[in-house]
């Protein structure tokens, strides 16, 4: 049965996996794949704007909508002919807002995402537009996706300093292959108090046993093989799918992320949803991850380098224990 999470540093409880929804398209099948995440638990919905007809989907099979905590994006060009139809400046926030709001027949939006950093529109102006609509009780929280984290952490800090509304989650791509997200993002995020939706916890179909759900198996690379290999051998030696260790996998070492399970039939579901009874053992852990090395590089490395280097801290180094002040933190 499915556990719940604060998001961010909110009261608001979402469940350890998101359902993901971009993939489906037949509205009784997705009566069927509801009913099934919300019997094990599951609240916490994903969708976007430029979903297709993703977001009409939901709001014409959802139910109980003050059950589910809904998140949905904006960004992305809602005409391709008109400028100011896309970005994160307040015109397209606005009008994208109404837009979603009338597709998934709703008043309110539980979590609202900038879909992808916008370069071009003031992080302020973003920020102050946002704190407006949650002001409105059109929105009760925001998160953004796909931004540097120095871009989150300004925003975030300026959002402290002004007292509006921070960021409460980050939306980034997280799989045993795909792992960029731990040199600044999660990092950034766990000292923010965010929590973390991992897109691709399977790696695009590669890590869930079936040899891929987009590429041709014998198109992937050595890594890829190397990595599914190794999933399967952990699967196998544990007695569930691969597509559990996958995504077990993902939430080990940073209890904030929330994988996002996109799929497209409830039986499919069905068998994912068993992955939160996964545990990985550290051998597992390592096992995993020497087939697929990463090095998370400058200047993490160096850092963690400098932490037992007396030239840095001094000869009593050796004797420091920083669990200490971590606690009192």
């Amino acid at each position: 049965m499915m556990r719940y999470r604060l998001f961010g540093r909110t009261g608001l409880r979402v469940s350890e996996l998101v359902l993901g929804t971009m993939a489906l398209r037949d509205a009784d099948e997705y009566r069927r794949i509801l009913d099934t995440f919300a019997e094990a638990g599951g609240n916490f919905l994903d969708t976007a704007a430029s979903y297709g007809t993703s977001e009409e989907l939901l709001g014409s099979v959802l139910q109980d909508r003050d059950r589910f905590v809904i998140g949905t994006k904006y960004t992305p060009s809602r005409d391709a002919s008109d400028p100011n139809a896309s970005g994160n400046h307040r015109k397209n926030l606005v009008h994208t807002l109404e837009q979603s709001l009338r597709r998934l027949r709703t008043d309110y939006i539980d979590v609202y995402w900038v879909h992808v950093w916008d370069r071009y529109t003031p992080i302020e102006e973003t920020l102050r537009a946002l704190d407006d609509v949650v002001r409105s009780g059109k929105v009760l929280h925001i998160g953004i996706s796909d931004a540097p984290a120095w871009v989150v952490a300004q925003a975030n800090t300026l959002a402290q300093l002004r007292g509006s509304t921070p960021f409460a989650g980050l939306q980034v791509p997280y799989n045993l292959l795909w792992r960029d997200a731990e040199r600044e993002l999660l990092p950034m995020a766990e000292a923010f108090g965010m929590s973390v939706t991992a897109w691709g916890p399977l790696g695009q179909g590669v890590l869930s046993g079936r040899g891929g759900n987009r590429n041709d198996p014998a198109k992937h690379t050595e890594r890829q093989r190397a990595a599914a290999a190794a999933v399967g051998k952990v699967a196998a030696d544990m007695g569930v799918p691969a597509a559990h260790v996958a995504l077990a996998w993902t939430r080990h070492r940073y209890a904030n992320v929330l994988p996002i399970v996109g799929v497209s039939t409830a039986a499919q579901l069905a068998e994912n949803l068993g992955a939160v009874e996964v545990t990985l053992s550290e051998e597992a852990v390592e096992a995993l991850e020497a087939a697929a090395p990463f090095e998370v590089g400058f200047p993490s490395d160096f850092i963690a380098g400098c932490d037992t280097a007396p030239v840095i801290y001094g000869d009593t180094v050796s004797r420091f224990d920083p669990k200490g002040y971590a606690a009192r933190a």
